[in-house]
């Protein structure tokens, strides 16, 4: 739409709503281009809110935006949306020409993380700096308070919410691709303003004092130390960031790369359950929490809190994180260790003390202190949230990529080295503070993980590769080394706390020694693990050992488990290799079994004969990771290992899961269910409902089997009584009878499943069946027989009659010899 120069922003606005529905997204897109480089910022403040809501929707899902998550790069409009929102695009220009003036926009409360919402309606400010300075406690309550954003905050608000917000995807359609529009442009974010080389690009406007307008710049003084989770107190930190002139250019440029992250940080990772926010209000907590309220009290023009603030029942929030969520947590997570490695050598191996900040840049700062400061807490509560609600099927391997793409950093330094075998590399040194820093990640999420395997079919090849995968991580060379001894650090008694030296120590030529220095770094260890695991689990936490003896047995039942898999694997793989070779060739003649029941055997696709043999070599290889990290004896894990088998091998596999018999049949216990769920036992899944109502099949034709069928059942009403008479003889006429008329193996398949007694009366009563006959296969073994009676000389009569004659001689034959033929 063409600008006109003199037009009213409400006419503006309404232009804009109308062309929406008329005009395709590549004509509104650059008539956006053209209003936002010709009207003034005024003007564009009031379309602003609404252009945010039909890019990305509306916080509560019912404007579904331009479904960012459903647009893929196949799409004609991809490139188009791609342009309009890339960092540098029109989209962005808007952002920065609006905060050049300071415009602010609400966000209702309601519509912020769980725990965040809870914070602010206990009445006091969250733990994340990016919500303070935007508050304000209305005098009539706080159901109408609302978060006052500047540009940039709300439009990053507004695209980190898309990810979480409600939607309704169309027939066919899901949002869990990472070729997505939205995945892309989140690298593309992250890529912009969390740069592994370079700086951040600087903003094209500026006011009029000749720097960028940042919200809350940070003075050169004030350091990163306050952000996190390790400060003495949880809420001391909790400070108004007031605006310094003498704030440094750059430290205000990187306000940009903070508040990206942590709008991401606060929307995609701070959700867990109320058990879990009852948890983190430990004492220490709740005195800081004390401290804080007293030293804002003192504070002129403070809101009071309002009757009620402090009950816990505040906070309400069912979390449950999509397999998109997930994926985009972990594009994250690989780029902030990326962003977080491109650190130089000089300013990673400084002393973090203050006087050491006065020659680093503000991003090297950030850099040095965005993945303990900024995620690490909020990642681990939200992958044991995960851990511990997500289904045990195999779309958890999204949950497992993320946390094994955490716990190694190593992986996303950039160093060209030489390649190794991944059982080969060695874990570098360097990295054992983030092992010990990050103790919990390790060994708390490893045992949640062993505890969700141990009730998951290792069977199933997707499962038995997820396994692996965690064996195969945690067996690295030096990395258990490194959890072992970060343990050792945890396990340190309280005395050396105590006495732990100042931070200046004495070098020896100031008359310090180098004895002390050691005790120094060691106590510093010891100080830094321990306040790791007190931080995020609180300091009456119960820590259980990775390397302890309770550990290890459950590794070793997980191995028991393993082993089970892995003769339950082979058992299925060798009973289908013995189905295909009794349906060979022989079989076309009739020769093989003519069960239709065949095609419904009970087999996943998963549980195919490829898949078997991936599930049994990875399982082997899990168990050699295992012995590995453990460092079990494998001469005992063999004898384990054959023992099971062989107590297998007495006759368990032939068994039925552990039942009790029921009214209407078999009803699995606890055992039986346990037994099923690792593959010990299993029933023979057949078709149990009327053998002639099956569907039909790719080899039959349709036409003929609902002919048979209604001819089938016109004799079988008819000569019903009669045909059950043939059958109940106990003579040679009773057997031939039950040939034709009846299923053979019916009786003994059925005693191998738990159905409904009406179901099995109904399946014992005699009928015939001519559905058979309506197979392509008969059909031509018949047109063969008739064409080899042609050729004999005998015409269609006198051939129906001997294949007649045939059918009757073959059934006699296995009526008579039938059971001898299968002993043998």
């Amino acid at each position: 739409m063409a600008a006109p120069t003199l037009q009213q922003p409400s006419f503006l606005l309404a232009n804009l709503k109308a062309d929406s529905t008329t005009k395709t997204l590549l004509q509104r897109c650059q008539d956006l281009v053209k209003i936002i480089d010709e009207y003034p910022a005024k003007e564009l403040h009031l379309i602003f809110p609404w252009l945010v809501e039909s890019v990305f929707g509306s916080l509560d899902g019912i404007i579904a935006g331009w479904n960012l998550r459903l647009l893929h790069s196949r799409s004609n409009e991809y490139h188009i949306v791609m342009e309009f929102l890339n960092p540098s695009g029109p989209m962005m220009k808007l952002v920065y020409k609006l905060q050049a003036e300071e415009y602010k926009y609400e966000i209702p409360v309601n519509y912020l993380p769980g725990p965040v919402k809870a914070c602010i309606q206990e009445g006091v400010l969250p733990d994340c700096p990016l919500f303070h300075n935007k508050l304000h406690f209305p005098l009539s309550g706080l159901l109408t308070l609302n978060l006052a954003l500047n540009p940039f905050e709300f439009f990053m608000f507004n695209f980190a919410f898309c990810l979480i917000a409600p939607k309704s995807y169309p027939q066919g359609h899901h949002g869990s691709s990472t070729d997505s529009a939205y995945f892309v442009l989140v690298d593309t974010y992250l890529k912009y303003f969390l740069p592994s080389e370079g700086s951040v690009p600087p903003s094209p406007f500026s006011d009029s004092r000749g720097s960028v307008t940042a919200p809350s710049p940070r003075s050169s003084s004030v350091s990163f130390a306050g952000y996190g989770v390790h400060s003495p107190s949880l809420l001391k930190h909790h400070i108004f960031h007031q605006p310094s002139v003498n704030a440094d250019p750059a430290a205000q440029e990187i306000w940009r790369s903070e508040t990206l992250l942590q709008m991401f940080v606060e929307i995609w990772l701070h959700h867990y359950s109320l058990e879990m926010y009852q948890k983190l209000q430990s004492p220490q907590v709740k005195l800081a929490l004390l401290q804080y309220r007293l030293s804002m009290s003192s504070m002129p023009c403070q809101p009071h809190a309002p009757p009620g603030s402090g009950n816990l029942h505040t906070y309400q929030e069912p979390f449950s994180p999509t397999e998109e969520h997930v994926l985009v947590v972990r594009l994250l997570v690989k780029h902030l260790h990326a962003f977080s490695s491109s650190l130089k050598p000089e300013q990673l191996s400084s002393s973090p003390s203050a006087h050491s900040h006065t020659h680093t840049s503000p991003l090297e700062e950030f850099k040095r202190v965005v993945v303990q400061r900024f995620v690490q807490q909020k990642l681990y509560l939200f992958l044991q949230h995960c851990f511990g609600h997500w289904p045990l099927d195999a779309s958890f391997r999204a949950v497992l990529e993320t946390w094994l793409s955490y716990i190694q950093p190593w992986r996303y330094t950039g160093e060209k080295t030489n390649p190794q075998p991944d059982q080969n590399r060695t874990v570098p040194d360097k990295w054992e503070s983030f092992v010990q820093e990050n103790l919990l990640m390790y060994t708390k999420l490893f045992q949640v993980f062993l505890n969700r395997t141990v009730r998951t079919d290792l069977v199933n090849a997707k499962n038995a590769l997820m396994v692996f995968r965690v064996a195969k991580v945690f067996s690295q060379p030096n990395l258990a080394e490194m959890i072992q001894k970060g343990e050792q650090l945890f396990l340190e008694p309280e005395h050396v706390l105590h006495h732990r030296q100042p931070r200046g120590y004495l070098t020896p030529s100031q008359g310090g020694s180098y004895l002390s220095s050691r005790q120094r770094v060691m106590t510093d260890m010891v100080f830094r693990v321990k306040s790791h695991v007190y931080a995020l689990e609180g300091q009456d936490c119960q820590y259980k050992q990775m390397f302890g003896s309770e550990l290890r047995g459950a590794v070793m039942k997980l191995i028991q488990i393993i082993a089970q898999a892995r003769h339950t694997a082979k058992r299925i793989s060798d009973h289908s290799n013995e189905v295909a070779a009794n349906n060979s060739f022989l079989s076309w003649f009739g020769m093989g079994s003519s069960d239709l029941n065949n095609t419904f055997a009970g087999a996943e696709p998963e549980e195919s004969g490829e898949c078997l043999k991936k599930t049994h070599e990875f399982l082997d290889r899990a168990l050699e990771n295992l012995c590995q990290i453990f460092k079990l004896n494998q001469g005992q894990l063999t004898q384990l290992i054959s023992n099971l088998g062989s107590s297998q091998d007495d006759g368990n596999c032939k068994q039925l899961p552990d039942c009790i018999q029921g009214e209407n049949g078999l009803i699995l216990t606890d055992l039986g269910r346990r037994q099923i769920i690792n593959g010990l036992r299993r029933f023979e899944i057949h078709y149990q409902g009327d053998p002639e109502l099956q569907p039909i099949r790719s080899y039959e034709n349709a036409l003929l089997v609902r002919l048979f069928y209604r001819i089938s059942c016109l004799v079988n009403e008819r000569f019903g009584g009669h045909m059950d008479a043939l059958c109940l003889r106990p003579d040679f006429l009773g057997r031939l009878g039950r040939h034709f008329l009846a299923d053979a193996d019916s009786s003994a398949k059925l005693k191998q499943s738990p159905m409904s007694r009406r179901t099995l009366e109904r399946n014992r009563q005699a009928r015939l069946s001519l559905r058979p006959l309506a197979s392509y296969r008969t059909m031509l073994l018949l047109l063969l027989l008739y064409m080899c009676g042609a050729l004999l000389a005998f015409g269609p009569v006198s051939s129906t009659l001997l294949i007649l004659v045939g059918g009757f001689l073959y059934g006699l034959f296995m009526t008579l010899f039938g059971d001898k033929l299968k002993t043998h």
